[in-house]
């Protein structure tokens, strides 16, 4: 009778139970796995028989049986290593050579060839599968146990090799559980890129806070050295703190595409992902081989920067449609779909031309007008419709530079987006959503109430300018965060006013 397991296998962001079968019947010697594996999986085989057998147990290739191992359900692909240890235990359950209850535990690793558990990726959506499922015990290598303890209501158990892991279903050996000490403290940003240090640049600045204050995606055009990158970095100062359901989100992303770092378990800060220009479609979305999360997804609950930004590849910019309306991203593969979260803060910024100085007044444009047209028409219409903020950042005067008076603070700026995150969340919490960016148009016609004159105001601009419905709803929006900025019930007139400047030309 076949011998049966359980491990998990990461779909997207999430993970899905796996039963690891195994079936042992008399002929010539072979040892096959199937079930969709992938060459990684396949090469289990070589990895648990060396384990097996320097554990001290026989291993398959010692006897002269026909061994299947069925992975199922089978139209799930398999990918990686971390299925070694339920295959082993599936193998040595099947032989007859230990005996435990496999049921209400889910099991994964690496198996090194001394039998060692190696850490794997991804183990924070496996427990919350497993315990979603209904499994009571989660069996992990002990590098991945910090890790695994973030979900509660289900006991992890780290292992350090296949011999303690068959003491312990035994019921000999006993892990000893590492005292878990609160997440490491968030380290503070540099001071260089405290937004004090910044010379000039007021209305940027501004339309930052308001930027941060909403979760509003920007973009940023200027002249070279007018200090749009160095307001980006200092973008992340002003930021509030992710909360604890904000951690797991993201950790989750970073435990999936491996980028967890040495001894990290917990992601504490905000991620704030810069990939370079020359990036590919796949690098900045997500894909390849194995359907990783890409750069926007890394992105998650922090901010997305693009540098320069018309020189992205055309098909990577045009992407990033579906993540900026819906935060989320869709791969697909030929083997299934994989949805990742991607709900960002976009920050982008561009010269005006390829040269940078294009009507700058600094120096002599030496860009021809057919230049300069093909490279401000590599940002289509439909991205910067999606975009709710468009600032320009012009040079800033030597005078202002010189000045030893240091502007406002981050930490003070940071105070005031505190106050209004508070109060979109406490108006929010009903919807499941938490930033005025996220609001539907029924969510916009209940939260956000318009004065008479406000209403006539916006009506008019919009039939002189010609905007489209989605930048009648983003005005909107931005005016909502401008008067939660001012503790405002009621969206006015200035409000409106200041949201229309971000939006119109």
């Amino acid at each position: 009778m076949p011998a049966k397991t359980f491990s998990a296998a990461l779909h997207g962001i999430d993970a899905k139970i796996i039963e690891v079968e195994a079936d042992i019947s008399h002929g010539l010697h072979s040892f096959s796995i199937v079930g969709l594996p992938d060459k990684s999986v396949d090469e289990s085989k070589d990895r648990v028989n060396s384990a097996i057998k320097n554990s001290g147990f026989t291993p398959p290739k010692k006897t002269n049986q026909k061994i299947t191992i069925n992975l199922a359900p089978a139209n799930i692909k398999k990918e990686g290593s971390s299925y070694d240890l339920p295959i082993a235990l599936s193998y040595l359950l099947a032989s007859k050579q230990i005996f435990f209850d496999a049921k209400e535990k889910v099991f994964v690793g690496e198996l090194a060839l001394d039998g060692k558990v190696r850490p794997v990726n991804g183990v924070l959506s496996i427990v919350s599968a497993a315990k979603e499922n209904g499994f009571k015990k989660m069996i992990v290598p002990k590098e991945n146990f910090k890790e695994a303890n973030l979900i509660k209501n289900i006991d992890i158990i780290p292992i350090g090799t296949l011999y303690e892991c068959i003491d312990y279903l035994k019921g000999t050996f006993f892990p000893k559980m590492e005292e878990i000490k609160e997440a490491p403290a968030e380290e503070s940003v540099a001071d260089d890129f405290d937004f004090c240090y910044v010379k000039g640049q007021e209305q940027a600045k501004r339309a930052l806070e308001v930027a941060a204050s909403g979760g509003h995606n920007i973009l940023m055009s200027g002249p070279p050295g007018s200090g749009k990158t160095m307001l980006a970095k200092a973008f992340l100062t002003i930021l509030p703190e992710l909360t604890e359901k904000e951690r797991i989100e993201t950790t989750k992303i970073y435990s999936i595409a491996g980028k967890l770092k040495d001894r990290e378990y917990l992601v504490t800060k905000r991620p704030f992902r810069s990939p370079h220009h020359s990036s590919s479609l796949i690098a900045l979305t997500g894909g390849g081989q194995h359907a990783k999360p890409g750069e926007v997804s890394l992105a998650h609950n922090g901010v997305l920067f693009l540098d320069e930004f018309p020189e992205f590849q055309k098909n990577a910019i045009e992407a990033l449609r579906q993540p900026l309306e819906d935060k989320e991203i869709t791969v697909s593969r030929a083997y299934g779909s994989f949805s990742y979260p991607a709900n960002i803060i976009l920050i982008a910024t561009q010269n005006p031309c390829p040269c940078g100085y294009f009507n700058t007044g600094q120096k002599e444009c030496i860009c021809s007008m057919q230049n300069i047209l093909r490279y401000q028409k590599k940002i289509s219409g439909p991205i910067l419709d999606r975009i709710d903020i468009q600032v320009e950042v012009p040079m800033v005067e030597h005078e202002k530079l010189t000045e030893k008076k240091l502007s406002e603070k981050s930490a003070d700026i940071k105070s005031r987006i505190e106050m209004a995150r508070k109060i979109q969340n406490e108006r929010l919490r009903a919807e499941n959503i938490s930033k005025n960016s996220e609001m539907n148009h029924p969510q916009i016609k209940k939260y956000c109430e318009l004065e008479k004159d406000s209403e006539m105001f916006l009506k008019q601009i919009a039939e002189n300018n010609s905007i489209s419905a989605r930048s009648y709803y983003k005005i909107i929006k931005l005016a909502r965060t401008i008067a939660d900025l001012e503790e405002e019930k009621k969206i006015k007139m200035r409000h409106l006013a200041e949201a229309v400047q971000y939006r119109i030309k």
